[in-house]
C-alpha cells in the first residue's frame, strides 16, 4: 500500500501496521487509536478493505464529526423535528470541540463534565468601528456570563443521547458517559420562570391591544397571542405552526397538527366562547391555508412579550419571584388551572404532559394570595371547645376570676386587657367579684349566692340591715 513521500513517517507507519496486525482480534491499545484517527482517509479505507479491522475498530478510529452526522440522520428518521436534531446535534459539537476530543477512544468523562460545567453565553453584538475614516460594522461575540444549570444539563443530556446511540448502533461496546448524573439545579434560580397573576395578564392583554405596532405585528393581534397561548398553554412553535384552517369556530377546538408538537402528537384543545368569537373576528380575512398569527422569530418573542410587559408596567425581571418571557404564559396556564380547583388530571391533559409531575411541580405555581386564604380558611382555634360552651351554658364553669368577665349573654366571654390599670383596679374589687361569680342560673340578673363564700364586711353589713329593718318593724307594731 503506498505510504507517504516522506521516508521517516513511511517506516513509522509500517511499524505501526506492524502493531496492528500482532493486535488483530484483540483491543486495540489508545496510542495505535489515536495514530490510526490521523492517517489520511484513503489509507484508512485501506486497513479497512484488508479487514485488519473490525466495525467497533473502525468505528473508534472514526472522527466523531462523521459519527454526529450520522447521528443527526437517525434523529430525522425518528421523527423528529429538524430544529430538535439540529439543536441536539449542535450541543454535542460544542462539548466535542471544547473537550477537544476528536475520536470516541478520546472521550472522557470526567473531562466532558469539567467543560460542560464551565460553559459560558455568547451573543453576538455588532459594533460600528471606523477603519480608514470609514463606518465598518464588525460582530463579535460578547461573553455575558455562565450558562444556568439547567442549561447545562441540557448539554450533558445530548452528550448522553449520542453515546447511547452509538452503542445501541453497534457502533461501540459501551458509553463512557453513562454513569454521568445530571447537575442539580434546586439552587439555582436565575433563570427560573413565574407565571403572570390574574390582574397582570389583563392588564397585559388591555394595553397590547390599544398599543402600537411591534415587530411588525400589531397590538390587537399579539394581545390574541397572548391570550390564546395563555388559555390552551400553546408552545410558541405550536401557535406558529396554526392556520386559519386550524380553527373549528363552531365547535370552539383547535388543532395542531402531527409533527408541530413537541412530542410529535396531534393535540386538539377546545376553546372558550368568547376567544372563539374573538379569533372568528380577527381571521375573517385570511384565507383558510395562511398562517394565524404573525409570529417573529423563537429568539425575539422574549423580547416582544418583555417590551409589552413594561409597557403595561410589569417587571419581568424579579429575581424574588421569577422572570417572565413568553413560555411563562405556559406556566401561567397551569397555575390558573390549579387556582380555578380543576383536577389535576384534566390539567395534565391540558397541559399535554406524560408525567403529572412534571404538571404539578414545574408549570404550577402559587399565585400571590393564595396561601394567605388558605390559612383563613382554617377554624378558628381560639373559640371554646364544645365542653367549655356547654359549661357557659349552664353556669358551670370553673374560670378564674381574674382571666374571664361575663357580660350580656350567657357563655359570651371577654379578656381583660392586661395593660388597663382600670380593669386590673376592678378585677380586685370584691364588688366586683360577686357580679363576676360564674354561678349564676339563665338569667344574668339572678344568681345563687352561698352567704358563706361572702366576704366578712358584707356579710356583717347585711346583718347590720337586717337588724335595722327588724327594728323599725317592731317599732311600727
Amino acid at each position: 500500500m503506498p505510504a507517504f513521500s516522506n521516508k521517516r513517517e513511511s517506516m513509522f507507519a509500517a511499524e505501526r501496521i506492524e502493531w496492528l496486525l500482532s493486535c488483530y482480534g484483540w483491543p486495540l491499545d489508545p496510542e495505535l487509536t489515536k495514530w490510526l484517527s490521523q492517517i489520511p482517509p484513503k489509507m484508512y479505507e485501506q486497513l479497512v478493505g484488508f479487514e485488519l479491522l473490525d466495525v467497533k475498530q473502525v468505528a473508534a478510529g472514526k472522527p466523531l464529526k462523521e459519527h454526529i452526522v450520522d447521528f443527526e440522520k437517525s434523529l430525522l428518521a425518528r421523527g423528529r423535528t429538524e430544529e430538535y436534531a439540529r439543536l441536539t446535534t449542535a450541543r454535542v459539537r460544542r462539548v466535542i470541540e471544547e473537550c477537544g476530543f476528536v475520536n470516541w477512544s478520546g472521550i472522557s468523562a470526567s473531562t466532558g463534565l469539567e467543560k460542560i460545567v464551565a460553559l459560558r453565553r455568547y451573543v453576538k453584538v455588532t459594533k460600528v468601528i471606523k477603519v480608514d475614516g470609514k463606518k465598518v460594522r464588525k460582530k463579535e461575540l460578547k461573553d455575558i456570563g455562565p450558562i444556568s444549570a439547567k442549561t447545562k444539563n441540557y448539554y450533558l443530556q445530548a452528550v448522553r443521547q449520542f453515546c447511547k446511540w452509538m452503542v445501541l448502533d453497534r457502533r461501540v461496546s459501551e458509553s463512557p458517559v453513562g454513569h454521568l448524573q445530571s447537575l442539580d439545579t434546586t439552587s439555582d434560580q436565575s433563570n427560573e420562570r413565574r407565571p403572570f397573576e390574574l390582574h397582570e395578564m389583563r392588564l397585559l392583554l388591555e394595553t397590547t391591544q390599544i398599543g402600537p405596532d411591534r415587530f411588525r405585528i400589531r397590538g390587537i393581534e399579539r394581545a390574541m397571542i397572548y391570550r390564546v397561548a395563555a388559555e390552551t398553554g400553546f408552545r410558541a412553535n405550536e401557535l406558529r405552526s396554526l392556520k386559519k384552517s386550524s380553527f373549528d369556530f363552531r365547535d370552539c377546538i383547535v388543532t395542531v397538527k402531527v409533527g408541530c408538537t413537541k412530542n410529535s402528537k396531534k393535540a386538539v384543545l377546545p376553546l372558550r366562547k368568547d376567544t372563539a368569537v374573538a379569533l372568528q373576528q380577527l381571521l375573517a380575512n385570511k384565507m383558510p391555508d395562511v398562517p394565524a398569527f404573525r409570529m417573529p422569530s423563537k429568539y425575539r418573542m422574549a423580547d416582544m412579550i418583555r417590551a409589552d410587559c413594561e409597557v403595561a408596567g410589569i417587571d419581568c425581571e424579579d429575581n424574588r419571584r421569577g422572570k417572565i418571557d413568553f413560555h411563562s404564559l405556559r406556566h401561567t396556564t397551569g397555575s390558573l388551572l390549579a387556582a380555578s380547583g380543576v383536577h389535576p388530571k384534566v390539567a395534565q391533559s391540558i397541559m399535554r404532559h406524560s408525567d403529572i409531575n412534571l404538571t404539578m411541580s414545574i408549570y404550577t405555581h402559587t399565585l400571590t394570595g393564595q396561601e394567605s386564604q388558605a390559612i383563613d380558611s382554617l377554624p378558628d382555634l381560639s373559640l371554646p371547645s364544645n365542653q367549655r360552651q356547654i359549661a357557659f351554658a349552664t353556669g358551670t364553669d370553673d374560670v378564674t376570676l381574674n382571666d374571664l368577665t361575663y357580660t350580656g349573654r350567657i357563655g359570651v366571654r371577654q379578656r381583660i386587657s392586661a395593660n388597663s390599670n382600670e380593669q386590673k383596679k376592678s378585677d380586685n374589687d370584691s364588688k366586683t367579684a360577686i357580679l363576676n361569680t360564674p354561678g349564676r342560673i339563665r338569667t344574668c340578673d339572678l344568681r345563687i349566692r352561698n352567704p358563706l363564700l361572702y366576704p366578712t364586711e358584707l356579710r356583717a353589713h347585711q346583718f347590720l340591715s337586717s337588724c335595722f329593718i327588724i327594728t323599725c318593724f317592731v317599732f311600727c307594731q
